[in-house]
């Protein structure tokens, strides 16, 4: 009923910029939050940044400065500007969304299926 997907992905030179969207799609009655996730080879996933359906965001220290997280309410898609990208940076990075499929649901939690981010130094 919701689909979450992610695209934008890619192979990037160090210093370089990439713009990952995630566009959920579906039965949605509302979306509470919406976040980025990464998980490089051998790590646990991470969070990246998050934006809430009031605007506010939330950004992990070590993107803070080099990461802007930004929605479309009207589209219920999410965008992460990459900026001064490092090696480290390599991951796959996830969408993660907080929705609400009716007015008298409960909110669920729904998963993209990643886009590769490489990031070449």
């Amino acid at each position: 009923q919701v689909e979450v997907v992610e695209s934008g992905g890619g192979l990037v030179q160090a210093g370089g910029s990439l713009r990952l969207s995630c566009a959920a799609s579906g039965s949605i009655f509302s979306i509470n939050a919406m976040y980025w996730y990464r998980q490089a080879p051998g790590k646990q996933r991470e969070l990246v940044a998050g934006i809430a359906s009031t605007g506010s965001t939330n950004y992990a220290d070590s993107v803070r400065g080099r990461f802007t997280i930004s929605g479309d309410n009207a589209k219920n898609t999410v965008y992460l500007q990459m900026n001064s990208l490092k090696p480290e940076d390599t991951a796959v990075y996830y969408c993660y969304a907080i929705i609400r499929l009716g007015p008298e649901r409960p909110f669920g939690n729904y998963w993209g299926q990643g886009t590769q981010v490489t990031v070449s130094s």
